[in-house]
């Protein structure tokens, strides 16, 4: 923990967290995303962390989600990833902005086709009648789309939160837990803080 770069840390434990997830049902990626309204309104949900590095950390969405919506009039939000079978968390605050449009594309083609199908047959925190809706949808989407690419929806995409502040949590015995919080200086690089737990 001596290093003064914080993406590298993040490697290292999330590398671990991979390597030494308990199972196929939990996904080391999960993270927990909180945002705000412009009045201060904080909702939070879990998203799956994409990618990462210098440049932050990209998660993907509905841009008419209600998250979207919320970073759209205050772009400051905050992440978690929990490990619990480490005894470890991240926690990490920034400004979001939106990936590019080439970016959102690569992603969206990587994904299955059917995660390709539903994410164009949803629109995300939207209010809909019954499940038969989201399902008929999706089913002609997929009569549609049999032989053709799905093209990437114009509401979907993906977002980098650049942080400010990137704070790493070790349970300790007797609740005397280890935090360093990395905290980005104004003229580049990064102050290294111990915190009390």
């Amino acid at each position: 923990m001596q290093h003064v770069d914080p993406f590298r840390v993040f490697t290292s434990w999330f590398r671990m967290a991979v390597r030494r997830s308990p199972g196929s049902w939990f996904d080391p990626s999960a993270m927990t995303l909180a945002t705000s309204s412009k009045s201060g309104h904080v909702t939070a949900r879990m998203v799956l962390l994409k990618k990462f590095g210098p440049e932050g950390f990209t998660f993907y969405t509905n841009y008419g989600s209600r998250k979207a919506q919320q970073l759209s009039v205050n772009p400051r939000a905050a992440l978690v990833l929990h490990w619990p079978y480490l005894r470890r968390q991240v926690r990490i605050e920034g400004i979001v902005e939106r990936v590019s449009r080439e970016d959102s594309e690569g992603y969206f083609h990587s994904r299955p086709r059917l995660h390709q199908l539903a994410a164009a047959a949803s629109n995300q925190s939207e209010r809909i009648a019954a499940r038969k809706v989201l399902l008929d949808r999706f089913k002609e989407l997929r009569k549609t789309y049999t032989t053709r690419t799905v093209p990437l929806p114009r509401n979907w995409g993906g977002y980098r939160l650049i942080p400010d502040s990137i704070e790493f949590w070790v349970h300790r015995e007797n609740r005397l837990h280890d935090r360093l919080r990395y905290r980005r200086e104004k003229r580049g690089g990064w102050r290294v803080e111990r915190l009390a737990p």
